[in-house]
């Protein structure tokens, strides 16, 4: 808990055993108030692993892919009554021990989201982001800081803070069940308002940590594209679109 707000770590789990623990170990104890793994049908031990730490854990009997395994991860976070929600990788890509300081720029009120940026301070490449990941995240960042009319230094990052208001108030169940989630999700944040921050977060590549192919990467690079000219759309009341809807469905719902 930071200043009376209860903080929640969810990780949207898939094939994590080798990494999970030493993911858990790191994580601030003393700030987080409870954590929560949602397993997405892995075909490995990871529900045991989380089971023996002691977590929260729930296991979906089919895979519903990444988005909607967020979707449990933040419905199950905000019925436990979060004030403060942290989406991290139980892949250890990510570094838990920055939990605290994202956490905190939420609670300061400046922040509704917070971002985990690869791209800030010491940079994605030296800690083994591949070659041309790293060039398609600076183009697609330039494309829809053009076509929203924002800046980030990346929206691709898969390690966010988000305050309960945030995952309350978005249309999140009508976004993609596929990794186009998290660019959705940004995108719509951007739309209604809410104030979007970054933090500079070392990241590591090594073989455990989860990755998606060239394939996919392509069709996610295309719906980022999409994501993004559909907000232009919308905001130039050319197009209305289900992703932007006011009335669409909450988790809260």
């Amino acid at each position: 808990m930071i200043l009376g707000h209860k903080v929640v770590v969810v990780m949207p789990a898939y094939n994590a055993e080798q990494t999970l623990e030493q993911t858990y170990r790191e994580i601030p104890l003393d700030v987080v108030d409870k954590i929560i793994v949602v397993d997405d049908a892995s075909r490995d031990q990871t529900v045991a692993v989380a089971k023996k730490l002691g977590l929260f854990v729930y296991q979906h009997e089919k895979n519903l892919g990444y988005g909607g395994n967020q979707k449990s991860c933040y419905r199950f976070a905000l019925e436990q009554g979060a004030d403060v929600v942290i989406m991290l990788h139980p892949d250890y890509q990510y570094t838990p021990r920055l939990i605290t300081a994202i956490a905190s720029m939420v609670v300061s009120k400046h922040y509704d989201v917070v971002l985990g940026s690869r791209i800030l301070g010491r940079g994605a490449l030296k800690g083994g982001m591949p070659l041309y990941k790293y060039v398609a995240n600076r183009f697609l960042t330039f494309m829809e800081n053009l076509l929203i009319f924002h800046k980030l230094s990346e929206y691709h990052t898969g390690y966010r803070a988000f305050s309960r208001k945030v995952l309350e108030t978005l249309p999140l169940l009508g976004n993609s069940n596929d990794f186009i989630f998290d660019n959705q999700l940004l995108v719509q944040a951007h739309y209604f308002g809410f104030a979007i921050g970054e933090i500079s977060c070392p990241s590591k590549y090594f073989a455990e940590a989860s990755s998606i192919n060239f394939r996919r990467s392509v069709v996610y690079g295309l719906g980022v594209l999409k994501t993004a000219i559909q907000y232009r759309l919308q905001k130039w009341h050319l197009a209305s679109f289900s992703l932007f809807n006011e009335k669409g469905a909450r988790l809260s719902q």
